[in-house]
């Protein structure tokens, strides 16, 4: 017969080591996710640094204050007053003019060529345009602040390494010489670069910005909204409360989780075939990046708001049903209000992923270099994540910042809209 008090102790000895075990494994499952999350973390930071540290520097442009004589003999020797004349006049010597007059002995013609080039070409573009706006200024000096050319930008921002040769960087010794002597004479200073913000794409990137792209993001977004949020509804609407549960739908439902995974560049090839190659519309419009980006959206609205429609508890529809309600009532009364919210989430963050798309957009020409600000969706435009791949494939050192810039405001819109639909979801969540 054995012993009860035996017994006993096996049993506990047989449980203390399993709990020992369980133990061990929480404690090793504890320690795998706090690991996973530290490594996220330090991706992120690493991330986020490298961009930060390559792109802050964007919001700055190195300016000159500088005097220009208007000369009546180089802008209108006749003296007729004519538009089309003063529009031709050459303002590239009155910029040299002026620059020259910090240095009177420059001579040689690669000495003339070097101290012109210290400044933006888009200077002489700035006079002409004061000049054409009020012609009473021929003859007058001005005072201005023009923007230094993009690599004496970089100069002055310790981008340029001028222990290397001359020949195997961009500024001469001669600009360095020039560009250290107007900076200790304090015609040099950093001024907040708001063409960043107010132009559009440009060869020369102390002259390029981004507010085409964000005009034209914002075209195709809206489009998208307007296009994927009532047609993606209706669908769920329609799916999850009034379709028949037969084959069919099943194979309708299996179709859109499939759509929701298919890699963007097939949305691209959609596009570029039926909406440009077939209806005709325009390449590089926002109108058909948006009709583009909505195809993209659409299963991931329908996916959210069919989510969002089955969160709603059966009792709201059974209570209406009890008193008398049709099911259209039930559910565009009581249901439909109750999931606005989740779906208003669920398509905001498909349009915040539609954001950072180029692929598609690539695919219907929106790689183009375009300088206008578009004014209506049909006008030739690019998008910000287009506008990043076309700055990051520029040679010049000044586009590298501007990339930078260019994400950090992309990330900003990102976060925006996120937060957008946390707040949504936040405000209009009813909790039961």
């Amino acid at each position: 017969m054995s012993n009860p008090s035996s017994n006993s102790s096996s049993i506990t000895e047989i449980v203390n080591k399993g709990l020992k075990k369980r133990y061990r494994s929480e404690f090793m499952f504890r320690l795998y996710g706090i690991t996973s999350i530290l490594f996220a973390a330090a991706f992120l930071i690493v991330f986020f640094s490298s961009i930060i540290d390559k792109g802050y520097s964007a919001f700055t442009q190195g300016e000159l204050n500088i005097s220009i004589y208007l000369d009546p003999e180089i802008i209108d020797p006749d003296n007729t007053l004519d538009e089309e004349e003063i529009r031709y006049a050459n303002y590239d010597k009155l910029v040299f003019d002026s620059l020259k007059n910090f240095f009177p002995s420059v001579s040689s013609r690669k000495e003339r060529k070097e101290l012109k080039a210290l400044v933006s070409n888009g200077t002489s573009l700035r006079i002409q345009s004061l000049v054409l706006d009020d012609m009473s200024l021929i003859g007058k000096t001005l005072d201005l602040s023009v923007k230094l050319d993009s690599d004496i930008d970089m100069f002055l921002k310790g981008n340029v390494d001028i222990t290397l040769d001359e020949s195997q960087r961009r500024i001469s010794d001669n600009q360095v010489k020039w560009t250290n002597e107007l900076k200790t004479k304090g015609l040099i200073s950093q001024k907040f670069n708001s063409t960043l913000f107010s132009a559009g794409d440009s060869r020369e990137p102390e002259q390029a910005g981004v507010l085409g792209a964000l005009v034209g993001s914002f075209f195709m977004l809206l489009i998208t909204f307007i296009v994927a949020f009532p047609l993606g509804v209706a669908a769920a609407i329609y799916l999850e409360e009034f379709a028949p549960k037969n084959k069919f739908t099943d194979f309708v439902e299996v179709n859109i989780n499939n759509l929701a995974a298919v890699p963007s560049i097939i949305y691209g090839l959609l596009g570029l075939a039926v909406f440009i190659n077939f209806f005709g519309m325009p390449r590089s419009a926002p109108l058909v990046g948006g009709l583009v980006l909505a195809l993209m959206t659409f299963p991931v609205i329908i996916i959210a708001s069919r989510a969002a429609l089955q969160s709603v508890p059966p009792s709201i529809t059974d209570a209406a049903l009890g008193v008398g309600a049709s099911k259209i009532q039930t559910v565009f009364d009581h249901v439909f209000p109750l999931a606005l919210p989740g779906m208003l989430t669920g398509s905001i963050i498909g349009m915040a992923r539609a954001l950072g798309e180029s692929a598609p957009l690539l695919m219907i020409g929106m790689v183009a270099f375009v300088v206008d600000i578009p004014s209506t969706p049909l006008d030739a435009s690019a998008a910000l994540p287009v506008q990043v791949y076309l700055w990051a494939d520029a040679p010049e050192r000044g586009f590298v910042e501007r990339t930078s810039a260019a994400i950090l405001v992309l990330l900003f819109f990102l976060l925006v809209m996120n937060s957008t639909a946390i707040w949504l979801r936040n405000k209009f969540e009813i909790k039961w």
